[in-house]
């Protein structure tokens, strides 16, 4: 699948939070969705991209955003990660990646000279309106707030 752009229409999805509740695209249709992909819970770099979400949701509420991550851990796994750093926000299994595929999230990776196909770190801002106002693949885990920030209006 393609990148995604500034301008396009998010992809629709539906998928189980850490708590077994299906969380869709539809159900933040008056505020900004932050939602970030993310590799594997409870790792560094996804634990420092998490926890950093987390400190900065009172300054996304004030700004009418929610934070959602999606990666392809089982929900279980993702209720372990919640609960071990307090995340308190959805996080989404896709253990088949067909989200990450539509956004543009799911491709080729190398590590130690190894290919792979795997989840491209990424954030997107998503208006009111399902539109995408900001784009970040390969993302850095301490960019995805700042990233976010800069788009919110």
């Amino acid at each position: 699948m393609a990148q995604l752009k500034v301008g396009d229409k998010a992809p629709a999805f539906a998928l189980k939070d850490q708590d077994g509740r299906t969380v869709s695209l539809a159900d933040f249709k008056a505020r900004k969705l932050l939602l970030y992909f993310y590799p594997k819970a409870d790792t560094p770099g996804c634990t420092a991209q998490a926890c950093g979400v987390r400190d900065a949701m009172e300054e996304l509420a004030e700004a009418g955003t929610v934070p959602v991550g999606i990666s392809p851990d089982e929900p279980a796994r993702q209720k372990k990660f919640d609960g071990k750093y307090d995340l308190g926000f959805p996080l989404l299994s896709d253990p088949d990646h067909k989200v990450a595929q539509a956004y543009g999230a799911w491709g080729e990776k190398s590590m130690y000279g190894k290919k792979y196909q795997g989840i491209i770190r990424s954030s997107f801002l998503i208006d009111e309106t399902g539109k995408i106002l900001q784009v970040s693949y390969k993302v850095k885990p301490q960019d995805t707030v700042p990233n976010a920030r800069k788009a919110i209006v």
